[in-house]
């Protein structure tokens, strides 16, 4: 059985369209989507790389009906065709109805195999409606039948997700508690999401205790560690049983999801990010959280999320203690940050996290056992030599931040607009709690927006693979 086909774009590309498709005359309007793909085993995402105009003067377009030549989309084949991107044509529904007429049927059957013969791929190629609303829904062409796609997202400060009618929208039991809060369309659109957790450990493991419970439909969780004695007190569901036998996380985090029975799928992918097998299995995924402390895993994952059109949350934690003097060794801050992070936006570059240099030399210390091993032996406070320090407690905190960051994007309950809510910082030795935009855009991440699978993966030669 065929994995099932979703569309992802930004929210910049759905304004730019709904400009387009619905300029205020009433009357029906056309535009194509060219896009890259995560062509994967559990789901095949389309993902919205160009959007081309097709020009109002250029159609002949009435209320119900909209046609032009077919050589306005030449140039978009052709790129399709050199660049291996699926084709999606998009027209508007002034009326607001939702659902293809017979007309469409009729021109979807003689374009899009046209579209397939044209360019000479056996990939997706499509069709897709635009509602008043903002609303899209869509189908493709596979071997020879036209398909549903089956979810429709857009990601910006807020999430929108469409699936086709018909959908099963019960509430399980478990979830009874927050679906009021919520209310059942949350619960519906959490059971339908798949969402990666890179990291198992301090924050990681609260996040995906969060998730699990909240009714998450599937998990991927990565991490190519062990559980060891000395991070038992600060991962939830571990035992020294579990570091005694050396058990990779993933599986001692997995194992409690699939006890509790609440029916959320675990994907356990025990290997490190800088692995194309574990790119690919992340890739696949509706959302991203990044529960990491190194420099380069962060920025890999947010060239990951932006070549994949996915949100990504970014956990970081920091404990400082005094180095010397008199006080040497009493803790001076806890803090942390949760950074929302979209596909060409801001990135942790431009938001000085750290520079492209100390990225570098953070992939040296990578490949460089020795010197990663001197990094280890710093601690986990600043300042402070040990390695089983009392932070869950920090570390719960910020996971539950980062949830709820993920929830207001979900189901907005904010007073202000999210797009004000960048990050958010928290500092427990001041109790602030503080929050910023960013709205500067990344120039080196910005062009590689839903490029989706290239060789090599993400354009990074250390994630290259032999041709098959």
């Amino acid at each position: 059985m065929s994995p099932p086909i979703t569309l992802t774009m930004t929210s910049d590309q759905h304004r730019r369209l709904q400009a387009h498709l619905f300029p205020g005359d009433g009357k029906e309007a056309v535009a194509v989507l060219l896009c890259g793909r995560r062509d994967g085993d559990r789901r095949h995402r389309l993902l919205v790389r160009e959007i081309e105009e097709i020009p109002h003067a250029h159609c002949d377009r009435t209320a119900v009906s909209v046609t032009w030549q077919t050589d306005a989309i030449e140039g978009v084949l052709g790129r399709a065709e050199a660049e291996s991107l699926s084709f999606i044509k998009i027209h508007s529904y002034p009326t607001g109805y939702p659902a293809f007429s017979t007309t469409d049927d009729v021109s979807d059957g003689q374009l899009l195999p046209m579209v397939r013969g044209f360019t000479g791929l056996d990939v997706p190629h499509g069709s897709a409606i635009m509602l008043p609303t903002g609303e899209i829904f869509g189908r493709v062409l596979t071997d020879d039948a036209l398909v549903p796609i089956a979810c429709i997202s857009v990601i910006g400060d807020d999430f929108q997700f469409w699936y086709p009618a018909g959908g099963d929208a019960t509430v399980p039991s478990f979830a009874a508690s927050h679906a009021q809060i919520f209310d059942e369309g949350t619960i519906e659109r959490l059971q339908r999401l798949s969402i990666a957790v890179v990291g198992c450990s301090g924050t990681g493991s609260p996040v995906i205790e969060q998730l699990f419970r909240l009714g998450v439909g599937e998990l991927v969780l990565v991490d190519d560690d062990h559980i060891e004695e000395r991070n038992v007190n600060r991962i939830l569901n571990s035992t020294m049983g579990d570091a005694a036998q050396k058990r990779p996380k993933t599986d001692v985090m997995g194992g409690a999801i699939d006890r509790a029975g609440l029916g959320t799928r675990v994907i356990r992918v025990t290997g490190n990010l800088w692995s194309p097998d574990v790119v690919r299995e992340v890739a696949q995924c509706d959302i991203v959280f990044g529960c990491m402390d190194t420099i380069d895993g962060r920025y890999l994952l947010n060239t990951l999320a932006t070549f994949y059109l996915q949100p990504y949350f970014d956990i970081g934690v920091r404990l400082d203690a005094v180095r010397e003097g008199a006080t040497k060794g009493k803790i001076r801050e806890v803090c942390g940050t949760v950074h929302y992070l979209l596909p060409g936006k801001s990135s942790l570059v431009t938001r000085e996290l750290f520079t492209l240099k100390q990225v570098g030399d953070a992939g040296l210390r990578r490949t460089d056992p020795a010197a990663h091993a001197q990094q280890l032996g710093d601690g986990y406070i600043a300042g402070v030599q040990g390695h089983r320090p009392a932070v869950i407690s920090v570390n719960m905190f910020a996971a539950s931040l980062a949830v709820n960051e993920f929830l207001a994007r979900l189901h907005p309950f904010r007073e202000e607009a999210n797009g004000e809510y960048g990050s958010v910082t928290f500092s427990l030795a001041s109790m602030e709690l503080m929050y910023e935009r960013h709205d500067a855009s990344c120039e080196l991440l910005e062009p590689h927006v839903g490029k989706g699978d290239v060789r090599p993966l993400l354009r990074m030669i250390e994630l290259s693979e032999k041709s098959k």
